[in-house]
């Protein structure tokens, strides 16, 4: 058994932990039980993770505690939804018991983790049982134990994983929600996942492929020891398309470009995929790719003439110009970030998804726009730096989703030469309310005042669809059913969607509302959305109802009542 480890050593069992939950992240998505289109834990998680994984594979540490620092800041800022972020709390606790270690061992990875823990829980208002909290910290307790018995890293590991699957089993007892469902916690399944990759790796076990490092490999083949006859299809075709809605299928593109080519690997993620194809007709392929989004890269080389190049001891030819750009965004180089100096006292940034949202905060004076929301979560990082670029000396972050919070308020230590203010803001409609009310000549304390109270006045509604059967709140659904959320509680389901329209406009938010705004999504048209705000007008007469295009993806509609 492996008693201590070095700073490679970590760094490859981070990598190998990444590997794991990506290889896991849908059976972890689906343990979400709730059937709305989610941002999903596995998803977030392994993104979160990913990053440092990145990181891990960039940087060569003299010390563990260096790697694990180094870890610990990486996950910070791509730590993506409520998840994300307690996962890289857990790391960031345990980057700090080991500080100053050069090699590690059993006790220390007990008194890590039992740091990341105590991290987690002072960071998270209200915890509670039956959650990624509970599997760490019974995990933590575990390690603890067997440090005392024997110090041997693999050893308590092992002990911890093992005491983390009995404490996930019992998840289901302790959340009523997941106990009627039949399944564990989300979160905790995925921490227990990626400490499993960390102790495959000690032992030796293979990583878990993923189809980045797949597609690498291919396309730095040797084509000088290929036979010309054994290149069946000649041209090695890579390119990138920006998807047209997160949640395109791509299977039928996939089987296509299997029926004209050979090699094929896609990546993706929410916003885009990558193809990599060896085919003889690589103009079809990207023809065809352009149902799914728009082409944004792409790079074609002949195998066979490079093959005859490299036979001849000729430099083969490349694009050279384009596999340079291809590396910075396969490496993630980002750009010289933007750090704005202060101009004016008061900058706003929002989080928001859609055409139409964007343009509403745009002209209600938001500085900068973050996109995301249900299914796309953005990281600390992509928050953090549309706070650098704010010329303000106080920025205010709206992230208008609850999934989002806990990453904004990641920012707030990270930024040096601003003051951050994370206000609560759990929906669009309650993050438009804020701005109409921010007063840019107010203190800080009275505008912080008057934006969260106008906020908090806010009941929002949202119709959206079921992504999965589920029975759910005394509902029996069926995926496809439209759903209705009143703050953020399942109102009620029905396949007829003005129906159900019809039913939220008689709920008692909306018969006691002043005002109401309905914004529609972009999966809805004119003419539809005008029908929606016929029926709100005639079953509330005594409100102001206002009809908007939000062009938001995943929501048909929002709906604000004040």
């Amino acid at each position: 058994m492996v008693r201590n480890i070095d700073a490679a050593a970590f760094q490859r069992m981070v990598i190998h932990g990444a590997a794991s939950i990506n290889a896991q992240k849908q059976p972890i998505n689906d343990l979400n039980v709730f059937p709305v289109p989610d941002g999903d834990t596995g998803t977030n998680m392994s993104l979160t993770i990913g990053a440092a994984a990145a990181e891990m594979k960039k940087k060569r540490y003299d010390t563990v505690g260096q790697a694990a620092q180094g870890t610990a800041s990486a996950l910070l800022r791509g730590a993506r939804g409520n998840s994300g972020v307690i996962l890289s709390l857990l790391f960031r606790g345990f980057a700090k018991a080991i500080k100053e270690k050069e090699s590690m061992d059993g006790r220390d990875l007990a008194i890590a983790l039992d740091f990341g823990v105590a991290a987690a829980y002072k960071a998270v208002m209200k915890p509670a049982e039956g959650t990624i909290l509970t599997v760490s910290r019974l995990a933590a307790a575990r390690a603890a134990g067997a440090a005392r018995e024997d110090d041997n890293l693999e050893a308590v590991l092992e002990a911890a994983i093992q005491e983390g699957q009995t404490a996930l089993a019992n998840t289901i007892n302790q959340n009523p929600v997941l106990k009627k469902a039949g399944v564990v916690d989300a979160g905790g399944k995925g921490f227990l996942v990626i400490l499993q990759g960390m102790l495959d790796e000690l032992r030796g076990e293979p990583m878990p492929e993923s189809g980045e490092e797949t597609e690498q490999a291919k396309e730095k083949a040797e084509f000088s020891e290929m036979a010309d006859e054994e290149i069946t299809f000649a041209f090695d075709t890579v390119f990138i398309v920006r998807k047209n809605a997160p949640e395109v299928n791509l299977d039928p593109f996939r089987a296509y470009l299997n029926s004209i080519g050979d090699s094929l690997v896609i990546g993706e993620d929410d916003e885009a995929f990558k193809v990599h194809v060896h085919t003889n007709t690589p103009g079809d392929a990207l023809n065809e790719s352009q149902k799914y989004g728009t082409l944004e890269l792409a790079k074609i080389e002949n195998m066979r003439t490079q093959r005859d190049d490299l036979a001849a001891g000729r430099k083969a030819q490349s694009t050279d110009d384009l596999e340079a750009v291809e590396a910075e965004l396969e490496a993630g180089t980002p750009s010289a970030p933007v750090k704005a100096a202060p101009e004016k006292k008061f900058g706003y940034v929002a989080v928001c998804a859609g055409e139409g949202l964007e343009a509403v905060f745009r002209d209600l004076g938001v500085d900068g726009l973050v996109g995301g929301g249900q299914t796309m979560n953005p990281s600390t990082e992509d928050i953090l730096k549309e706070i650098d670029a704010t010329p303000a000396e106080i920025v205010y972050v709206l992230p208008n989703n609850k999934n989002i919070i806990m990453a904004a308020q990641q920012c707030v230590p990270l930024c040096e030469d601003k003051k951050v203010v994370v206000l609560q803001t759990k929906t669009v409609p309650q993050g438009i309310s804020a701005m109409l009310a921010a007063d840019p000549d107010a203190s800080e304390e009275d505008n912080t005042s008057a934006m969260t109270e106008a906020f908090s006045r806010v009941r929002t509604s949202e119709i959206t669809y079921a992504a999965r059967d589920s029975d759910f709140g005394g509902f029996a659904i069926k995926q496809g059913d439209y759903l209705a959320l009143e703050e953020h509680q399942l109102f009620g389901t029905d396949q007829d969607l003005e129906a159900l329209l019809d039913r939220l406009a008689h709920a008692q938010s909306h018969q006691d509302a002043e005002f109401i705004s309905l914004f529609y999504g972009e999966d809805v048209t004119e003419e539809q959305a005008q029908k929606a705000e016929a029926i709100f007008a005639a079953a509330c007469p005594n409100a102001e109802v206002s009809l908007l295009p939000g062009g938001q993806p995943v929501y048909y509609y929002m709906i604000s009542a004040e």
